[in-house]
């Protein structure tokens, strides 16, 4: 079967679909690809046809009620297009399936409509118009990759965008029925390859169905080749024939044979899950399991964002490396996450503002470095671009002596108040305790309380912190605690206004209610949480190195900088070895040190052993300081994991973030 290819391609934005419309009988008009010279839908009844195609060929109706599982019924689609056939499949399955069923669609597309184009070609249903507009609304930006959008509580669709062959080959997840849509093989050849058929098989759950308009030769030799069962049933309109078909027992997704140890864990009840530390990474995670039907039990010795998740304001920002790695995909597509996140949850902004994000380059290194990033990466400059020091300082409403690049989809929260606006969602308990020790039992986990208490739950998620490797489950994964000091300056009357966060070797964001807030320091491996004054001067030199004539415009309205009339607030972060952080399964490293060993001698001989894991026992920490743009990502893909659905991130960089990584790295260099 095709496995995922070995390096992600560069990070890049995608062209968009060009069109032309064509008015259809006098009446609505319809999108035409110039492109491929084709049409997205029937101009005559394309809802119907959708819904003869893929709804009923598919016997979704019935599928829908029927559907006992406690995992989402996943729709798999090989070309979004306008997103009709899916807005059909949502409408039909409220219309047929259980309340308590979910729905998980999946689909790719190369060429993404522009948002207005998209509103445009769903205009012609007005029964679809709520739906239309959820899915304009969270509309992604054009930039290659999954794309996750929450259509309503049980409706979840992630757009996989870039190449079909290639996102589908990425996919980490597995689909109950097929639309094999996308424009017609003999004008789109490049897609309808062995390649694809064989992907769609490797990625089928026993028993998938498929269906598609086309009865192509190729379409049906490629089908048969890689284990689909097909037919021709009757077709609509002129088209007297299409295909259905489905697959028995698809072949083995054999992705991770040179990496066995990210073999992922077989599914296991969770009626009941214990997220273990109710910082940004823990609160996210049990919102995430809630919103899927779980009940949860969030646990913190202190409170909801009282670590280095407590601080009133904290910037949302990233920062991409020159040359494309794993670590920069995740950043970048947790940034994107995040913002659609923190809209869907909070449309009202109380909690956050989308200002963007000035990174400047002060020094040459960075400015070349920040040149070379730009031009290896083709991206939208709605996410990030180039910007002049003139431009940035019409951006920042202040002088600012350089350039830099500004990401407009970043900006700043209030991580304390969102920490305790996830704790409150129904469906999490908020318990105020310490968790000392765990222990497996048959089917769950066996959680002692500093007081003496014991908890049970089906499974565990690890979310605290410097503190997640107290466990002697989770002790052999590598933390580094990082001490961070915020400064905070009561602004007079008249002082000077930011109206970007601007960052360059600290950061200083626009002020919120009437306090500028500035920093962080960094210290490694320092623990103590005190405020220091010397930590106070460290941060206003970064900011007037910075921003001098800001910090001047300061002084002139009055102003103290001084530490001594300065508030301020320390907590330790912690962080990997790598700088990526930790999210998954934990690994039981033990096992992991015998099926390996031979790793350290040959690492080209790779034991044909799955990895084993302590089952049911999860963990999202080393977030360090962007855990803004990297822990709700985390728990979404948790949360995936934990519910059997298919994922929000590429499979090799869920393996990037396997929390097992550094165990075998180190066993192969032999430490």
């Amino acid at each position: 079967m095709t496995a995922a290819p070995d390096a992600l391609p560069p990070l890049s934005g995608l062209e968009s679909a060009r069109l032309e419309w064509h008015r259809v009988d006098g009446g609505d008009e319809a999108p035409h690809s110039t492109t491929f010279d084709d049409v997205y839908f029937s101009r005559h009844d394309g809802r119907a046809e959708t819904e003869h195609v893929f709804i009923d060929a598919n016997r979704l109706p019935e599928r829908f009620a029927r559907w006992q599982a406690s995992r989402p019924f996943v729709i798999g689609e090989t070309g979004f297009g306008t997103g009709l056939n899916m807005l059909c499949a949502w409408a039909c399955f409220d219309a047929h399936a259980p309340m308590a069923a979910r729905l998980h669609l999946v689909s790719t597309e190369k060429f993404p409509l522009r948002r207005d184009d998209l509103a445009r070609a769903l205009s012609a249903w007005p029964d679809l118009a709520d739906r239309a507009a959820c899915l304009v609304a969270q509309w992604p930006e054009a930039v290659a990759g999954v794309h996750r959008l929450w259509l309503d509580e049980r409706v979840t669709l992630d757009l996989h965008l870039g190449d079909t062959i290639e996102r589908l080959a990425l996919l980490d997840g597995r689909v109950d029925a097929w639309f094999l849509d996308g424009f017609a093989p003999a004008k789109n050849p490049e897609m309808w390859r062995p390649e694809l058929f064989e992907t769609l098989a490797a990625r089928s759950r026993p028993g998938a169905t498929l269906a598609t308009f086309t009865c192509a030769g190729v379409v049906k030799r490629g089908l048969a080749a890689a284990g689909f069962r097909w037919r021709k049933v009757p077709g609509i309109g002129r088209k007297r024939e299409m295909l259905a078909g489905e697959i028995a027992e698809p072949a083995a997704d054999r992705r991770r044979e040179r990496t066995p140890w990210f073999s992922p864990q077989a599914p296991r009840r969770a009626r009941h899950v214990a997220v273990i530390g109710a910082g940004l990474a823990g609160a996210s995670t049990a919102a995430a399991l809630a919103r899927r039907g779980v009940r949860v039990t969030l646990i913190d010795r202190e409170g909801p964002g009282s670590g280095g998740s407590g601080n009133a304001q904290g910037a949302l920002y990233v920062k991409l490396a020159a040359d494309t790695n794993p670590q920069s995909r995740v950043y970048l597509a947790g940034l994107l996450h995040s913002r659609r996140w923190l809209e869907a949850i909070d449309p009202a902004r109380e909690l956050w503002a989308p200002c963007g994000v000035l990174q400047l380059a002060m020094r040459e290194k960075e400015q070349a470095r920040q040149a070379r990033f730009l031009a290896r990466h083709t991206l939208p400059e709605t996410v990030v671009r180039g910007v002049t020091a003139d431009e940035a300082s019409r951006l920042a409403g202040t002088p600012i002596a350089h350039g830099g690049l500004e990401y407009p989809q970043a900006g700043w929260v209030r991580p304390a108040a969102l920490c305790a606006r996830l704790a409150a969602t129904p469906g999490v308990s908020f318990r105020q305790a310490e968790v000392v020790n765990m222990t497996p039992e048959e089917n769950g986990w066996s959680l002692a309380l500093a007081e003496g208490e014991r908890l049970t739950a089906d499974q565990v998620v690890v979310a605290n912190a410097t503190l997640a490797n107290r466990f002697a489950q989770t002790a052999r994964l590598p933390l580094q605690p990082v001490r961070g000091q915020v400064s905070r300056l009561a602004l007079p009357r008249g002082a000077p206004e930011l109206e970007r966060v601007v960052c360059a070797g600290g950061y200083v964001s626009p002020a919120l209610d009437g306090v500028l807030t500035y920093g962080a320091s960094f210290v490694p491996r320092d623990t103590d949480t005190g405020i220091r004054d010397a930590d106070h001067a460290a941060n206003l030199a970064e900011l007037t190195a910075t921003l001098p004539a800001f910090v001047a415009a300061l002084h002139e309205a009055g102003a103290r900088l001084e530490p001594d009339h300065l508030e301020g607030r320390a907590a330790v972060r912690a962080a990997s070895p790598d700088k990526s952080p930790y999210a998954g399964p934990v690994p039981d490293a033990d096992a992991w040190q015998r099926d390996y060993a031979t790793l350290a001698k040959d690492a080209t001989r790779v034991p044909d052993t799955p990895g084993r894991h302590h089952v049911g026992l999860w963990i999202s920490a080393a977030h360090g300081s962007r855990g803004l743009a990297s822990a709700p990502l985390c728990a979404e893909m948790i949360a995936s994991l934990i519910c059997d659905e298919p994922l929000p991130l590429e499979q090799p960089l869920v393996d990037h973030l396997h929390p097992g990584r550094r165990l075998i790295r180190d066993l192969i260099q032999g430490k």
